[in-house]
């Protein structure tokens, strides 16, 4: 309308034409105008996100190059902060890595007041002079699975209130070993020790029938895989009532972990670390070979876990020659359940046994140098010296129970008698280093005693965090090797007190159950004025154990007194 005197509508503000564009469009292009602005990338920066897509960044699709970017952008300031402060929450949070003084490692770990307390803090009745039957298992396994499925007997028995028969250890095909419970354990310091707690026989009673006294036949049931209380409140204690005895086999992880009763939960640590000791010739063996170690000053023990058997099981083989790998192969498809299983992809999650080399190299990283002596606790090493080289040349000062213990030692070295001498020495050393931890085996197990124990130091490596640095080495990028090594290890707890995380098992840390606070603010932490710890501690002192010689420094003097009372 181009009339002069009409009065003109107020004019309205035209629109600038990117508001009409849509959001998702406008975005799309500041993202392209900020990648024709920035420099290109280099060969090197290429390769180096072509490299974190290898090592699993980039599962699945790649992901867009600005996740990428942020990606790194917030990897290299962590990196970059952790580097000048360490990680803040460690043990040494707020001091640089470098500042560390690994000879403090010798000592144990800050207990932060909490003690190992494993005595009843609520009323704990003895069990009722009748029993609804008999409990017999056999626990499978080796010596350390077999110790765990002997607490969860004893648990088991308590909450039935049967009668243990004393439990069965499984003589198979790789440990060879017929020496059974009493070749092991002390049995009468098992009994005595556990008397408050359930009624242990040695055996099933005979019984009358037709004039003639016949053994009691035990009912024979395969109980599922980690059962739970109600399974034997339920189902086993209608089946023991109804038989009289019944027979669990096998009987390896066959109750639940996690027990919503804590005074269950000290019920398994008093028989792990109470009850449950040695005979007197293993104490003795054990205690000569540690006199030996410590004759020179301090040592280390480490469980290297590099047989074929855990090879196998992993499915880590691609470092090994085709004849070594066709040996491991044979062996996974004969034990283990069928499955694909990719090295790489194993490794990288941290599924796979630190090497003997990695071992040495993390050691020199943290700060140990060849001076260090080493108890070495494993089997027989596949791949032999071709794996052990490396490790012996960066620290020479190596034993294991062939060369300081015995040589009556040596006609049992594969079986359940020099796996418990090993264990007790590993207890023992100032430091524990376990290469490989799964469930209830020998690292889990002593991991635990030595928390139970005092808080003794313990070295545990974070295979999966350690894979890529070893990986990238490997590759040639050895810029920074130790000072990322150092990253990773020195954020640990050390055997310190911790928090139980899922897939930690009790076994590996009875903390807080088993634990009690000298100084609590919360009641039920404060530690029983009956505690078996003080109280077996000083029934020790005068007790005599037949044909052991505990000639030895005051430190081992104190530490064996204990261990009499606790293992």
């Amino acid at each position: 309308d181009l009339n002069p005197h009409k009065i003109p509508a107020p004019r309205r503000q035209t629109p600038h034409p990117a508001s009409r564009i849509p959001p998702d469009r406008r975005r799309r292009r500041r993202r392209r105008r900020r990648r024709a602005s920035s420099p290109p990338a280099s060969n090197a920066q290429r390769r180096g996100g072509e490299a974190w897509l290898r090592r699993g960044g980039g599962a699945g699709k790649s992901p867009p190059r600005m996740c990428v970017a942020v990606a790194v952008l917030v990897a290299g300031t962590v990196w970059l902060c952790a580097s000048s402060a360490g990680f803040m929450g460690g043990p040494y949070g707020g001091y640089r890595v470098q500042d560390v003084d690994v000879n403090k490692l010798w000592t144990t770990a800050g207990s932060n007041g909490w003690r190992a307390s494993s005595a009843p803090r609520s009323y704990w009745p003895p069990p009722p002079a009748e029993t609804n039957g008999y409990l017999r298992v056999r626990c499978n396994g080796g010596l350390n699975q077999q110790r765990s499925a002997i607490c969860n007997a004893v648990v088991a028995a308590r909450i039935m209130n049967a009668t243990l028969v004393l439990p069965e250890l499984d003589t198979n095909s790789f440990w060879r070993d017929k020496s059974g419970f009493p070749g092991i354990y002390d049995v009468p310091h098992f009994l005595k020790t556990l008397k408050h707690d359930v009624h242990i026989v040695t055996s099933l009673p005979g019984i009358m029938s037709k004039g003639k006294t016949k053994k009691l036949k035990a009912h024979k049931i395969v109980p599922p895989r980690d059962a739970p209380l109600s399974w034997y409140t339920t189902l086993a204690l209608e089946e023991m009532k109804k038989y009289g005895a019944i027979y669990l086999t096998p009987f390896s992880h066959r109750l639940a972990e996690d027990i919503d009763d804590p005074e269950l939960q000290r019920l398994r640590c008093r028989v792990n670390y109470h009850a449950l000791r040695f005979k007197p010739h293993i104490m003795k063996i054990s205690n000569e070979i540690v006199n030996k170690l410590r004759s020179e000053g301090h040592f280390m023990s480490i469980h290297l876990r590099f047989e074929m058997d855990m090879l196998a099981f992993a499915g880590c083989i691609d470092i090994f020659t085709p004849e070594e790998q066709k040996i491991l192969i044979e062996y996974r498809e004969k034990n283990f359940a069928k499955k694909i299983l990719v090295y790489k992809d194993r490794r990288i999650i941290g599924k796979c046994p630190l090497t003997p080399e990695e071992v040495g190299l993390i050691l020199r990283a943290i700060g140990f140098d060849n001076s260090t002596r080493i108890y070495l606790a494993s089997g027989e090493i596949f791949g032999g010296d071709r794996f052990m080289s490396p490790f012996r040349a960066m620290f020479p000062r190596l034993d294991n129970h062939s060369s300081v213990g015995p040589e009556k030692l040596e006609e049992n070295t594969r079986g359940l008698a020099g796996s418990a001498v090993d264990y007790m020495v590993c207890l023992l050393s100032d430091i524990f280093m376990p290469t490989y931890d799964g469930p209830s085996n020998f690292a889990n197990n002593l991991m635990g005693h030595r928390l139970y124990y005092g808080f003794q130091t313990t070295i545990t490596p974070n295979r999966k965090a350690l894979a890529p640095i070893f990986m990238d080495r490997e590759e040639g990028h050895v810029t920074g090797f130790e000072d990322r090594v150092r990253q990773v290890m020195f954020n640990t707890h050390f055997g310190g007190p911790h928090k139980r995380i899922h897939p930690e098992s009790f076994y590996t840390n009875s903390w807080p159950e088993c634990f009690c606070h000298m100084n609590p603010m919360n009641p039920s932490d404060k530690c029983p004025s009956d505690d078996p710890h003080d109280v077996l501690g000083g029934q020790l002192q005068n007790e005599e154990i037949e044909d052991v010689d505990l000639k030895t420094t005051d430190k081992i003097e104190s530490i064996t007194q204990i261990e009499e009372t606790m293992i």
